[in-house]
């Protein structure tokens, strides 16, 4: 019996929505970060939204590796997820610490590999439904 090991045209996989999720939650953390600055509200947020992201990127790695399970492909996006997990910890430690002069620029580093981790994903199901 043959497991299809990509989704069908048009349909989101549980990768993407982790990919997304993660995403979204940097924004917003870089968002409670300039609220940092000019209201008091911003150090509540911006902590609980380091929770969000840092659960967003547990995510991203059941996510890879459930994506791996079905057809036993290449682990390559578990590799990454897990990297981005390793980055994470490192960014939460960092704030912990209050050592902006690394927390801010592995920040802006996170959100655009997010980024590009989502586009490639995006990518390959247009690739796959074009095929």
């Amino acid at each position: 019996m043959a497991v299809q090991t990509t989704p069908a045209p048009g349909r989101i996989t549980f990768s993407q929505v982790a990919i997304a999720l993660q995403t979204l939650s940097l924004f917003f953390q870089s968002v409670t970060a300039g609220m940092l600055l000019s209201s008091s509200h911003g150090y509540l947020l911006h902590e609980v939204g380091s929770r969000v992201m840092y659960g967003a990127s547990m995510l991203y790695v059941l996510a890879a590796i459930l994506a791996w399970r079905p057809g036993r492909g290449s682990p390559r996006p578990i590799l990454h997820a897990t990297g981005f997990l390793v980055l994470a910890s490192a960014q939460v430690a960092l704030g912990v610490a209050h050592v902006p002069t690394f927390h801010v620029p592995l920040g802006i580093v996170m959100f655009a590999l997010s980024v590009l981790a989502l586009a490639g994903t995006v990518r390959t199901t247009r690739a796959a439904a074009a095929a």
